[in-house]
């Protein structure tokens, strides 16, 4: 996959355009209908997004809670096998612009010949305009407008459900990371380093990692604890990880990320970890004594590891 705004060997492409945070099942779906169009036409295929949250650009105090950051993006858009991925800065100048001219600024600089809309996808700042008014100006421009089919994703007898960034937002707030999981197509995951903590874990037989999350607006899942793997230094590991303030030890108003890792014992400090979350097993909770709190652990570990044999 070729990344930038306009890459040496541009072809002329089908594309469709979008955020895509989180790259899901739905987002796949789509990218999957621009290629299949694009290898009809004979032509390349290309998803037109953005590095930072269109709304972050116009609202700077805007916290997006992202699913995946840019990078991530870029990486989980690879997969899909798309030809090109057209990384368009968001401006207020691109705001201002028309869903007429943005289509004629895909067309002329980006040459994009055809474009794949989404069943429910609006752009330009006319937001009442929708796809008869995309596919009228297609054809005063030269560019096919395509009608997307529609995604939803059903579970063994379960009624059908719509797939979106929000609805798998509001399931990671709410700690159901293995739902998350079966919209996303793969499990959540955070990328961060290793920094250093309070050094209370090692104390009471149950070291921890201590993970800062390389970007801000990252969402964060509920505090909790959760069955995850642990991905170091190319090696992958089962662990327990916490989120949350540490009520039992009373560490102040501090939003920790701390691991157990499985039959590892190594120093990791100023490392680059991700933890992808398999389960959560409970929520965060206030113990009277710290041996209560290491009766609890290793509750949890005999759960967490079982859960991870499966």
């Amino acid at each position: 996959m070729k990344i930038g705004a306009i890459c040496s060997d541009n072809r002329p492409s089908v594309a469709t355009i979008g955020f895509f945070d989180g790259v899901h099942r739905g987002h796949r779906y789509l990218i999957e209908q621009v290629r299949e169009a694009a290898a009809m036409r004979g032509l390349a295929s290309s998803v037109v997004t953005f590095p930072v949250h269109p709304r972050k650009v116009m609202q700077a105090d805007y916290h997006p809670e992202l699913l995946t950051t840019c990078d991530e993006k870029v990486a989980l858009l690879a997969e899909t096998e798309v030809d090109y991925c057209i990384m368009l800065d968001f401006t207020p100048e691109i705001a201002r612009l028309s869903a007429r001219q943005f289509m004629a600024v895909l067309k002329e600089q980006y040459r994009i010949q055809a474009l794949v809309i989404g069943y429910d996808h609006r752009f330009g700042h006319n937001r009442s305009e929708g796809f008869d008014d995309y596919v009228r100006y297609g054809q005063e421009l030269g560019m096919e407008v395509l009608l997307a089919r529609a995604y939803s994703y059903k579970k063994d007898n379960e009624a059908e459900v719509t797939v979106s960034s929000s609805v798998i937002r509001r399931l990671l707030h709410e700690g159901h990371v293995s739902e998350a999981a079966e919209y996303l197509g793969y499990d959540f995951f955070l990328d961060g380093t290793v920094v250093s903590g309070y050094h209370v874990g090692r104390k009471i037989g149950f070291p921890t990692a201590n993970l800062r999350v390389g970007d801000p607006d990252k969402l964060l899942p509920a505090d909790g604890v959760y069955a995850v793997h642990v991905f170091l230094d190319g090696k992958k590991y089962g662990g327990m990880l916490s989120i949350g303030y540490r009520p039992t030890l009373d560490n102040g108003p501090d939003r920790s990320i701390e691991v157990h890792i499985f039959h590892f014992n190594a120093d990791v400090y100023n490392r680059p970890m991700r933890i992808s979350f398999v389960r959560h097993t409970r929520p965060e909770l206030k113990f009277d004594s710290i041996e209560e709190l290491i009766s609890q652990l290793h509750k949890d570990e005999a759960e967490i590891k079982s859960i991870l044999a499966q």
